[in-house]
């Protein structure tokens, strides 16, 4: 992937990189926004449109009641201020996508305000500012032939328009590309747990711009900002922001001046075009949108959505250290999606040993799925499976390697382990007078190592405990073998 590049490391350390994100989040529901057309993806183009969503004469807009619902949610998962009366606004531009030549938004008096989340920088803990949380109707989308060199038609399919969004506008506190893909990261694990969207980057579900500027380190005012779009995954984000504030750089140093404009990313060159001026908002005329009347969603209202506010995930991780004594790192893994959390609170609460379960999650699942290239919803192994398996574990009816074992032949057949385990039916040999005849047969057989060991050399137990390993295939129960052979060696 090219860059710029040619900025030395000591001319980029002179600028500090101003950087804010705005982002259109698709929201859940069956139906658009203002219509009752369905809201999904992948019909066929300009199938599923009405004379609402293709703004024709005469049709008037009715707000969508689950979507409100879920902007609250999200506005209040996101630590925001939720406004009991917000106004919806016309902004008007002109594009292909777009028939009615303006889209329905907020603008003054947006739903929410003033809200937060708090991300890991190397420093430690950082919060990033939101500064808005509002609702809007998505536009239709342009397909562009040959973009960004050849393009010689555009396609558009009006499917999208009406769909319900929520556009969230982060303060210009993020100062690092790493921190914004932290930023973004922690705000798609925060929506997903809501239910309020799918985040489908490769679905358009989720969409992120980014506004990027640098000024000299220590100068309080702002440069002038470049907004880049058409980014359709967080690693390509970093990227875009990587790439663009060495541009910037670069002009400034080649004594030239950045200018506000909007850019695209292009990922196979690894780059960013220009692709026009930026507009400033009174570009888009924004007036009160005459067909809707103000949004009132009382504090009654708001405490009725609120009651579906499920726990989030930072408070869910702190809970489940204290309730079952696991690691950071074991909580940060089980509560990567909220239906794994959910499925490992289940399979603990049932479960001998909760940590015992988390730490197969850790030791013996992650490793196995990172290996097959599976999410943890793909895994043959369900939680219930790990719980079964812990439980054996605890109660010593499997050894550490017959268990190894099982997980292996359940990812090679694509089973869970219970059905595995019913199948092959390992037995863990728990008997004291059986291990003990094993060791004896171990030990008539091996004089020069019982010299060593009785010379001073300890560490030849575990030769011991190998050979007697191999010699019952695994089943010996380890902690009651590793006494008895100690026993046996001191005896």
């Amino acid at each position: 992937m090219s860059t710029t590049a040619s900025v030395a490391p000591e001319l980029l350390a002179k600028y500090e990189p101003v950087i804010g994100l705005e982002v259109h989040v698709q929201l859940l529901t069956q139906t658009k926004a203002f219509c009752g057309c369905s809201n999904k993806f992948g019909a066929p183009p300009n199938t599923l449109v009405c004379p609402v969503c293709l703004g024709l004469p005469g049709a008037l807009p009715v707000l969508n009641k689950r979507a409100v619902e879920f902007a609250v949610l999200a506005a209040r998962a996101l630590n925001c201020e939720i406004r009991e009366r917000s106004i919806f606004a016309r902004k008007n531009y002109f594009y292909p996508d777009l028939p009615k030549g303006y889209q329905i938004s907020q603008f003054d008096k947006p739903i929410a305000e003033h809200g937060w989340i708090d991300v890991d920088t190397p420093n430690g803990e950082k919060r990033i500012g939101i500064t808005r949380l509002h609702m809007e109707e998505d536009a239709g989308k342009s397909i562009h032939d040959g973009f960004p060199d050849s393009a010689t038609r555009t396609y558009v399919d009006l499917n999208r328009c009406g769909t319900p969004l929520i556009e969230i506008v982060s303060e210009p506190d993020i100062r690092t590309p790493d921190e914004a893909y932290e930023y973004l990261t922690k705000l798609k694990e925060i929506l997903l747990y809501t239910g309020v969207s799918d985040c489908n980057m490769e679905e358009g579900s989720l969409r992120c711009d980014a506004n990027v500027s640098v000024r000299p380190r220590g100068q309080e005012k702002f440069g002038t900002k470049a907004e880049v779009k058409n980014v359709n995954s967080f690693r390509f984000i970093r990227a875009a922001l990587e790439y663009e504030i060495e541009r910037q750089v670069e002009v400034i140093e080649g004594g030239g001046r950045v200018v506000q404009e909007t850019r695209l990313w292009n990922a196979n060159e690894g780059r960013t075009y220009s692709m026009r001026s930026k507009e400033q908002a009174h570009d888009y005329r924004y007036f009160p949108e005459p067909d809707l009347p103000p949004l009132i969603v009382t504090a009654d209202k708001q405490a009725a959505i609120l009651q579906d506010m499920p726990e989030l995930p930072e408070a869910r991780r702190k809970r489940m250290i204290s309730e079952y004594e696991i690691t950071a790192q074991d909580a940060q893994t089980l509560t990567a999606t909220r239906a794994f959390a959910d499925q490992f609170e289940a399979a603990a609460k049932a479960a001998k040993s909760p940590k015992r379960v988390a730490n197969l999650v850790q030791s013996e699942l992650t490793m196995r799925l990172k290996a097959a290239n599976l999410e943890l919803e793909q895994s043959p192994i369900t939680m219930k499976g790990i719980a079964q398996a812990a439980d054996l574990a605890e109660e010593g009816k499997l050894s550490s390697k017959q268990l190894k074992q099982l997980f292996d032949t359940a990812f090679e057949r694509n089973e869970d382990f219970g059905i595995v385990y019913e199948r092959e039916k390992p037995q863990q040999i728990s008997d004291p007078a059986a291990i003990e005849k094993l060791i004896d047969e171990v030990i008539a057989g091996n004089p020069k190592q019982v010299e060593q060991y009785r010379a001073g050399k300890k560490t030849v137990a575990a030769f011991f405990v190998g050979q007697v390993m191999k010699l019952s295939k695994g089943q010996a129960n380890p902690s009651l073998l590793n006494e008895l052979v100690a026993k046996k060696l001191d005896a």
